[in-house]
């Protein structure tokens, strides 16, 4: 083990490691048919799916801010004289009368949120390009270009997609082998009504407004703008436009560039002025030189891409496209295709969630649609937050920005709906918001009978405070944690058996349990429940610790702990849903909310909580690996933190089975969870949360570090043992790998840097002499574990041991900025 200060020999060090490859793409052999066949583009704020067609290009676009409605809140006051009522009605038994009830007093009277929308696209029109050879479109996850190229009558044609990073427009540049060969016509379409598209100083505008939903008038106003430089010889010239359309005739090269701005500001302001502000975008992106700006654009997509590669072997299907690759899976171990995969997580949070904007919803923000599924919302009972699973651990931190501004923003909505739909102090979040930031109970008392997503959302703030050590950014989250703590605290209730506390309503989302009326889900103290309370008042209470404020509410926090229902254990050793020992063998529902405390919560763990985990583990093979894609990239994390890493593996098999959109609309495929061609995860429809959870997972299968300890390849498959390198990972406690490196399963080199100074110590599946045994407790305090919650094992079965690895704790004394050469 070394220790580098002088940073020459730090740099000479890191040099001479071993390289990645990191130039990952997707690529294909034909045209886009269908929307999941396209490549994605996006700068976080504008967003582009690119067909690569010849004849009729085609480029959907999005902006992150049209949505429909306008600034508004929904809670419905009727719920303060329910709550009681219900709560009488759970105890006693009557659960069809209590869910009745929460329905039609408690979920929203007014809208259930808004949808978010498309704006529209581009088509660009090419003449006598019915025949062409050569074809090959592809998605660079090096630079986040889109590039598609074909040959007609000799001619070898290229187009260049950017959303550019640096000039916050989208970029189309047009070159051929030979002079003189670009034509083309382009134009705006959308499916928005009574939109106005006109021409004005050689440039294509179009005008419109959001859509009304629910009673709630759309408000968003929209502008596109578009216009082209074309340059012939040594000259370049702006493209004409006529009626709408942009015209380029007989050019050398030409590059069309494409604006969209709206008069959103915030959550509660839509005066902003989207003529100038689209205006003000394309002018000055077309003052700037085109290549240098493209330069600037990869420069900042590299900024954040290059920070964390993974390399598990070399490519032994080159040859095969992206689509082929994944059909090829089902029968062929590809670790370069699990790679691209993890890569093209990274690239897809880089795209749609940048510092300033807004947070990543259902589909990022890529959408098609006026009415996406599910309105394109966030859905916070695990789908929003599995988004940002990715952030800190893949070396993205700067991209939860627009995730904490969400929070902070519906802790302020939030504080609102808690005062009129339960008279309570503190803040509440639902299971769904959207850009306006509603917080009341929407849809049906099935799934928006739950009020525990602020302890959700809260422990993405925590959780950014021990990987980074930021006290200024836990100073200002604190109050946040506090508000919704103090709700959850004043919503506690006795349930009548044991005198536990327990929130009441409550489901456990979205699934239900035996009664006397039926299948139902709503009851009260569900395990989920507890495991976020648990979570979340000995997180404030650590948080007042480090800020040695409110000593006598981390008490009274510390002693509300133990009042709360333990978890428990089930008669087939299951790991107990409900507060009642209802779980049914047979149950393959797509959530398993009950795990939340293996992941992505830290209570259950193979070394302290052995009990626990059997029993998880029991819960989870009752649950099948088949299901929805975001289901499934959550089991990859799940099995992970199980340290099953060949069960993870067969997770990611499940996932990475293609799923085809192309023939859905003549019934002859069958929709399943899996990925399209185009790598995005099929739920089915979309949903982007399932290509996080399993960029997630992999990097929990390679490095976890919320058990005391940094452990290294905890869950390592089979198949990736011979060898692997995967660079720039983020440990809590401020720890970077800043390369790790492996061959036959057994560590070949690791270099460290420490950010934050203080202990490391790390888990290995192979001894090193050269490091000091650890001794007792990890005296890192971003590393300490708090005390287990109560346990009762009702379990009449007999619970089978799982066989944990053999490995090596050692620590390391670092100092703040150290690299430390350890193999």
């Amino acid at each position: 083990m070394k220790l580098f200060r002088n940073f020459a020999l730090i740099l000479i060090c890191i040099i001479s490691l071993p390289i990645c490859a990191q130039q990952y793409k997707l690529w294909y052999r034909e045209p886009a048919m269908v929307w999941t066949d396209a490549l994605p583009l996006g700068n976080g704020r504008l967003g582009a799916m690119v067909y690569g067609i010849p004849a009729v290009e085609r480029l959907q676009l999005n902006e992150e801010t049209i949505w429909t409605g306008q600034p508004n809140n929904n809670p419905n006051p009727n719920a303060k004289a329910a709550i009681p009522i219900i709560q009488k009605l759970l105890f006693a038994g009557k659960y069809q009368e209590a869910q009745d009830m929460a329905s039609y007093k408690v979920m929203s009277a007014t809208n259930s949120g808004m949808a978010y929308q498309t704006f529209g696209n581009v088509y660009i029109s090419t003449p006598n390009v019915s025949q062409y050879t050569n074809y090959k479109r592809e998605l660079s996850l090096d630079s986040a270009i889109a590039v598609t190229s074909y040959t007609v009558d000799g001619v070898t044609y290229k187009r260049e997609v950017i959303t550019s990073f640096s000039d916050n427009v989208i970029t189309v540049k047009f070159t051929a082998s030979k002079p003189g060969k670009i034509t083309f016509n382009a134009n705006f379409s959308t499916p928005h009504d009574d939109v106005i598209i006109t021409s004005e100083n050689n440039e294509s505008v179009l005008q419109g407004v959001s859509s009304k939903l629910e009673n709630c008038k759309g408000k968003v106003r929209f502008m596109g703008r578009m216009a082209a430089i074309a340059k012939t010889g040594n000259k370049s010239a702006n493209a004409i436009s006529n009626d709408g359309i942009i015209s380029v005739k007989n050019a050398d090269e030409a590059v069309l560039y494409i604006s969209i701005a709206t008069n959103f500001v915030n959550y509660q302001n839509i005066t902003g002025d989207e003529s100038s502000k689209s205006e003000q975008y394309l002018k000055s992106a077309m003052l700037h030189d085109y290549e240098k700006s493209r330069a600037e654009h990869v420069k900042l997509f590299q900024n954040y891409m290059h920070r964390t590669s993974l390399y598990l072997g070399e490519d032994k299907y080159s040859d095969l496209t992206t689509d082929e690759r994944l059909i090829n899976f089902e029968k062929h171990d590809d670790n370069w295709l699990v790679s691209t995969y993890f890569t093209f997580g990274r690239y897809l949070l880089i795209c749609c969630s940048q510092p300033g904007g807004q947070a990543a919803n259902l589909q990022g923000i890529w959408n098609d649609k006026l009415e996406p599924a599910w309105d394109s919302k966030y859905t916070t009972n695990i789908n929003l937050e599995m988004n940002y699973w990715p952030a800190e651990p893949t070396n993205l931190t700067e991209l939860n920005e627009p995730l904490f501004r969400l929070i902070k923003e519906v802790s302020k909505t939030g504080t609102v709906s808690a005062r009129t739909m339960y008279d309570k102090d503190g803040w509440v979040l639902h299971h769904n918001t959207d850009i306006w930031r509603i917080t009341g109970a929407v849809d049906h008392a099935t799934s928006g009978m739950w009020m525990t997503g602020g302890a959700w959302v809260c422990s993405h703030l925590w959780q950014h405070y021990l990987y980074t050590g930021d006290r200024e950014f836990l100073k200002a989250a604190y109050p946040i944690m506090k508000g919704a703590a103090k709700f959850l605290d004043e919503m506690l209730i006795k349930e009548p058996e044991h005198g536990w506390l327990v929130i009441s309503p409550a489901v456990s989302p979205e699934n239900s349990h035996p009664s006397p009326d039926g299948m139902l889900p709503i009851t009260y103290g569900t395990t989920m429940d507890n495991e976020l309370i648990y979570e979340l008042f000995n997180n404030v209470v650590a948080a007042s610790n480090v800020l040695s404020e409110d000593s006598d509410l981390a008490k009274h926090y510390t002693e509300r702990l133990k009042l709360l229902s333990p978890i428990q254990i089930g008669h087939w050793g299951q790991l107990q849903e409900w507060i009642k020992d209802w779980d049914d063998p047979s149950d393959n529902h797509r959530h398993v909310s009950h795990l939340y405390g293996l992941f992505p919560g830290t209570q259950i763990s193979p070394y302290r909580t052995p009990e626990l985990l059997e029993a998880a583990r029991t819960s989870l093979i009752h649950r099948g690996d088949p299901s929805t894609g975001w289901s499934m990239g959550w089991k990859v994390c799940l099995w992970a933190r199980l340290l099953d890493g060949n069960h993870a593996y067969k997770l990611i098999h499940n996932q990475l089975s293609l799923t085809d959109d192309r023939f859905l609309a003549y019934g002859n495929v069958k929709k399943k969870g899996g990925t399209y061609r185009n790598l995005f995860d099929a739920h089915p429809p979309f949903q982007i949360d399932g290509n996080f959870g399993c960029t997630a997972g992999i990097a929990e299968m390679l490095m976890q570090s919320h058990d005391g300890c940094v452990a290294l390849l905890p869950a390592l498959p089979d198949v990736w043992k011979e060898q692997g390198t995967v660079k720039g990972l983020k440990t809590r406690g401020g720890f970077e790998i800043i390369t790790m490196s492996w061959r036959k399963g057994k560590l070949t080199s690791l270099v460290v840097k420490s950010e934050l100074g203080g202990n490391l110590r790390l888990r290995l599946n192979a001894p090193i002499k050269s490091l000091h045994k650890a001794r007792g407790k990890n005296i890192n305090p971003f590393f300490a574990n708090y005390p287990a919650a109560q346990l009762i094992n009702n379990s009449d079965a007999k619970q089978s041991k799982i066989s944990l690895p053999k490995t090596y704790l050692y620590d390391i004394n670092t100092e703040k900025g150290q690299i430390i050469r350890i193999l």
